[in-house]
């Protein structure tokens, strides 16, 4: 599937190919504190920008960056620099009806104040790094 996005003020815009329609919800602290809440992304094969002299990146681990818009300070994708796989926030897409919740992670870092509905996969912060070969 492709789709289109943009930063809150419009100064970055997107498209983006081989976009998968399942929602990851991540709890991580560092996802949370980023955000304000969980980061609800979906992973993209291929992006391109407009307006990329307006993305401003903060390197927040070893193997992965976030992106941001220097304008108006939209959050806009994590992306792990190895092998460069973008995860692009849902909410700056344009149609944001074509996704479902595919999963959690992070879940020993959840709050205690919200849950998501629903039957889907939910793993803690070891279980997904082990799934991604980054085991601790």
């Amino acid at each position: 599937m492709s789709a289109k996005g943009k930063c809150l003020c419009g100064a970055v815009t997107f498209t983006a190919d081989e976009v998968e329609t399942h929602v990851h919800a991540c709890h991580c602290s560092m996802c949370r504190n980023w955000t304000g809440g969980p980061l609800l992304a979906a992973q993209v094969g291929k992006i391109e920008f407009g307006g990329e002299d307006n993305i401003k990146t903060f390197r927040s681990s070893e193997w992965a960056e976030r992106g941001f818009c220097s304008v108006c300070g939209s959050n806009l994708f994590y992306r792990m620099i190895e092998p460069n796989m973008y995860i692009v926030c849902t909410g700056s897409f344009e149609d944001a009806e074509q996704f479902s919740l595919g999963g959690e992670i992070y879940v020993d870092e959840k709050p205690k104040g919200y849950d998501f509905a629903g039957d889907h996969p939910r793993m803690t912060g070891e279980e997904f790094l082990k799934s991604i070969g980054m085991a601790p």
